[in-house]
């Protein structure tokens, strides 16, 4: 009988690249700087890596069709070497690839590592049919914006909340991101804003404006995975980071194809919270998560996870964000690092990004933005549209604990 993997799996150590505008970085350089920073932390050499997963989502402007350019790049000594993609989630499935491979034991060490270079398409926003670079994701007459603004129009007349307090609560999602970005010398945009500047920016597709999307950045992240034994045996005095839960749901295409899905909420994140959440065995998630980074492309993508997520109880989400239980002082932080918003989302290495979010927060190394403590923290990605997506969640805590 199948028993999940919480436990079975240490985080021994994790690498980011700095994100923005890599102009000066091709994807190679990108994936060098998250592993030098990685293997330096291990206490291991790069010999005792015995296997690698590479999270590219767009080959054609980064890596190719394989792991090859992963192997070249980081001189991996002849290893078996596997590239994935799955749309925005691909840098967690280069994770859950890495971690199933150290639960059923057949490595000691494995790498995980995410890259996608972004700004190289000549394109504003993530690539489509001609425009940038082939992207299997694409919908005709659907933009991301548009899609996801609908959940707005959906949540307001699902739960009878004016517009306007929904508007004021994206706002000041954005904001609350962008004072965390502020403090991290690794997120792309590092710009403090008002929600006066929010609520009076360009609208993209109503209601979301300029501050409401996330922009389109290069970078890389990367983890490099062993069992709680040798990663103890390795750090003795250090504190065990161990991956508690790795959790996928796909759409069937039920939310598009019937009308059982009303459009204000995204199932799959429900789905992959509760399979999560039973592996983890965390029964109540606003007391038990201590931070969370999600997959906020959207500032309404953030505010409806809340809900789908069991941060929040339904209809609450709105009162929740203008009471501050998400800011970086509330009861429970999301997007300590600046997410999305701040970050950029360059595809493949985003999952495994907010991944090492987690990872330096309870090893009390985020400078700045330091939270008190954290036992548990929860990372969720999300790939394609409200009605057509694959979602990710990641649990990630203090090893027994």
């Amino acid at each position: 009988m199948a028993t999940g993997i919480r436990d079975k799996v240490a985080i021994l150590s994790m690498g980011c690249s700095r994100f923005g505008e890599r102009w000066d970085a091709g994807p190679d350089d990108l994936m060098l700087e998250a592993f030098n920073e990685a293997l330096a932390d291990a206490g291991i050499e790069k010999s005792q890596i015995g296997a690698a997963w590479l999270g590219v989502c767009l080959e054609e402007n980064n890596v190719g069709k394989t792991a090859g350019p992963l192997a070249q790049a980081l001189r991996l000594p002849g290893i078996a070497a596997t590239r994935v993609e799955n749309a925005c989630a691909t840098g967690s499935e280069a994770l859950r690839g890495a971690a199933y491979a150290i639960a059923s034991g057949a490595y000691d060490f494995v790498l995980a590592l995410g890259v996608e270079k972004l700004k190289d398409t000549g394109y504003g926003g993530l690539p489509v049919r001609t425009r940038g670079v082939n992207n299997d994701l694409w919908l005709p007459n659907s933009t991301a914006p548009g899609a996801f603004a609908q959940l707005a129009s959906a949540y307001a007349a699902k739960h009878g909340i004016d517009p306007k307090d929904i508007k004021r609560a994206m706002a000041h999602v954005s904001v609350k991101s962008h004072d965390n970005g502020a403090l991290n010398p690794k997120a792309h945009l590092r710009n403090r804003i008002t929600e006066e500047d929010v609520l009076k920016a360009a609208t993209i597709a109503a209601p979301l404006g300029l501050y409401d999307c996330c922009g389109v950045s290069d970078g890389a992240a990367c983890a490099i995975l062993t069992t709680p034994e040798l990663a103890r045996a390795l750090k003795p005095d250090a504190e065990i980071v161990s991956i508690k839960a790795l959790d996928l749901s796909v759409s069937n295409g039920e939310e598009a194809s019937f009308q059982s899905w009303d459009g204000a909420s995204i199932a799959t994140a429900q789905r992959a919270a509760a399979m999560a959440y039973a592996s983890a065995g965390v029964r109540d998630p606003r007391q038990q998560i201590h931070m969370a980074e999600v997959h906020d492309c959207f500032s309404i993508t953030e505010a409806v996870l809340m809900e789908d997520l069991g941060f929040s109880q339904p209809g609450r989400m709105v009162y929740d964000i203008m009471d501050g239980v998400f800011d970086r002082q509330g009861q429970l932080p999301v997007q300590v690092d600046g997410g999305l918003k701040c970050f950029g989302h360059p595809i493949g290495a985003s999952g495994l990004r907010m991944v090492y979010e987690i990872y330096q927060q309870i090893l009390g190394r985020a400078g700045e933005r330091q939270l008190p403590r954290v036992d548990l923290g929860l990372a969720q990605n999300l790939g394609g549209h409200p009605h057509q997506n694959v979602c990710s969640v990641s649990i990630v805590g203090r090893y027994g604990a």
